[in-house]
This record gives C-alpha cells, sequence and structure tokens, in this order.
C-alpha cells in the first residue's frame, strides 16, 4: 500500500506518494494549493493506507499571516481527504527533527543529509544521480524533501509502536 505525505504551504505544497514497505518514493511534486485541493477531491475512495500532513506547531514565537494561511490549508486537505475515506494524521517539524537527526537544533539541510544518508544507493553527495543512473532522490527539489521527511517519520514512529 502507499502513504500520501504532504508538506503544507500558504500557496504552493510538496507531497509525495511513497511505498509503506520499503519508503521508495512512487511519484512526487509540488503544486499549487487549489490544484492540489482539486486533485484530492477528484479520488474516491482514498487509494492510499494513511495520510500524513505536516502541522503547524507553536515554538513561542509570533507567527505571520502565512503561518495562519498554511493552518487553513492543513484544513481543507484534512476535509477532503477524510470525505473520500482517508485516515489522516498529522506530524510536526519537531517529530521530523527528532526522528532523523535526533536534534531540535536540526535544518532542512540537515533533515536532508540524513535522508540522504540513509537512502540513497550511489550518489552519496545528493541522492538524486543523473537521468541516465538515477538514485532514491531524482527529481526532488524544495518541499517535496519536506514532505518525504513527513511521511518517513510517520513510518518510522508507526514502526516503534
Amino acid at each position: 500500500m502507499s502513504i500520501l505525505a504532504i508538506d503544507p504551504g500558504n500557496k504552493e505544497s510538496g507531497w509525495v506518494i511513497m511505498d509503506e514497505e520499503t519508503l521508495e518514493p512512487i511519484s512526487f511534486g509540488k503544486h499549487e494549493n487549489k490544484s492540489l485541493d482539486v486533485s484530492i477531491c477528484s479520488i474516491s475512495p482514498s487509494p492510499y493506507t494513511a495520510v500524513v500532513i505536516e502541522r503547524v506547531a507553536c515554538y513561542g514565537m509570533p507567527v505571520g499571516k502565512e503561518v495562519f494561511e498554511t493552518c487553513e490549508w492543513i484544513g481543507r486537505f484534512t476535509e477532503a481527504l477524510e470525505s473520500r475515506g482517508a485516515e489522516v494524521h498529522y506530524i510536526t517539524r519537531k517529530d521530523e527533527k527528532l526522528n532523523l537527526c535526533n536534534s531540535m537544533q536540526a535544518k532542512d539541510s540537515n533533515i536532508r543529509r540524513a535522508l540522504i544518508d540513509r537512502f540513497a544507493q550511489h550518489d552519496l553527495k545528493n541522492g538524486k544521480g543523473t537521468k541516465d543512473n538515477p538514485d532514491w532522490f531524482y527529481g526532488f527539489k524544495a518541499d517535496i524533501w519536506v514532505a518525504y521527511a513527513v511521511g518517513v517519520t510517520w513510518c518510522d514512529m508507526q514502526r516503534e509502536v
């Protein structure tokens, strides 16, 4: 079965569909939220074992309107997916940092490095490889890395239970 992992944003969101057992990325992308919401709404019933969305968490600092807009999109994605029978779960950035890097001080670059170290097979620098010799993360960019970290973290946490 497969898992849909989403890194929501206020305008665009990264997503990855991954194999639940091998954690291999099946398909991925970054789309405007409106088009992703329409795509999600067209799925019936949900073909995913689970959907995992990165949830905004409070760390004590003031935030701008972009964070609140992202929260609204998390709600819209959740509603659309649950109405199609998907089981929606949430992961925070804190969960990702601790799971993948064992440190709350980790940055996106540390998370990316941890993923490359864990999954890359021959391109140990970038994890992508080339068109002729693709590696695990071939085609990944920007928020797709975070969406994948969301999915991997959720799978790891499920295996610990």
